[in-house]
């Protein structure tokens, strides 16, 4: 999954596709370079992120989903956590919401998934974007987190979404310091047992900064370690800013694990 923020303020682009035609362009340069699905997002979720409007959210993706799905077949995912955003861009040929608060935020978000038979990625988060990194606490991070994923797919389900549609995703960096987001990544297969495919976001994150000490610009390495373990380990989505070298990085874990 590659990332497209059409965002003033990402943490990792600093805006560089806020441009709708630089973000169109960027959107389809990483289909060329091997992206299986293109994750579009018009509100930046850095830690202290303020909301943006509905009406500025939709103008911001709706125009840039209908121009990618008018050029490529690729499958198209909207980062979005409310339905009217939602259902305009499923509308405007995404596929796929995914979103940050495990459909928690909007009390419309899963009849606008379940109404589409849309795939849904259900995120982890302790808290919201504006206050998660105040103080994340966990009795045991791998066995809380499991456990809300386990029960917010239950209730999508109840709600009319089907199992096959539902994607979990343990939030790396959302509501965890360092030592929750490593705990995590090592214990991954407790997350991929609770029988749903697992999406992996960590690309350019701060704990492989804190990890590496290094700016976010230099994180290709730490992200590039993070893919492969992820990979190796049960992850059936990895979400990234660097597509070509994180395809490979992938392509080569594949083809160990068939050899």
């Amino acid at each position: 999954m590659g990332i497209v923020n059409v965002t003033p303020d990402s943490f990792s682009d600093g805006g560089a596709f806020f441009d709708r035609r630089a973000a169109i362009d960027r959107a389809l340069q990483m289909v060329e370079e091997g992206a299986d699905i293109i994750d579009i997002g018009g509100e930046s979720t850095r830690p202290g992120a303020e909301d943006v409007p509905a009406a500025e959210e939709l103008e911001r993706v709706v125009p840039v989903i209908e121009a990618i799905a008018a050029a490529t077949s690729v499958a198209i995912s909207v980062d979005t956590s409310k339905a009217i955003v939602a259902k305009a861009a499923l509308d405007a040929g995404a596929a796929i919401v995914n979103d940050v608060s495990a459909l928690r935020f909007d009390p419309g978000m899963a009849g606008v998934v379940a109404s589409f038979r849309a795939g849904v990625v259900l995120m982890h988060m302790q808290g919201s974007p504006r206050t998660m990194q105040s103080n994340p606490t966990y009795s045991d991070v791998v066995e809380d987190v499991a456990a809300e994923l386990r029960s917010w797919a239950g209730g999508a389900r109840e709600a009319g979404i089907a199992k096959e549609q539902i994607v979990v995703d343990p939030g790396i960096g959302f509501g965890k310091n360092r030592e929750h987001n490593l705990l995590l990544l090592k214990h991954l297969d407790r997350l991929a047992a609770l029988g749903y495919p697992v999406m992996i976001g960590a690309s350019r994150k701060s704990f492989i900064g804190a990890t590496l000490d290094l700016p976010v610009g230099e994180r290709v390495e730490g992200t590039a370690a993070v893919v492969a373990w992820a990979a190796a380990h049960g992850a059936a989505i990895v979400r990234v800013h660097d597509v070509t070298h994180m395809l490979r990085v992938v392509r080569m874990i594949e083809a160990i694990k068939k050899a």
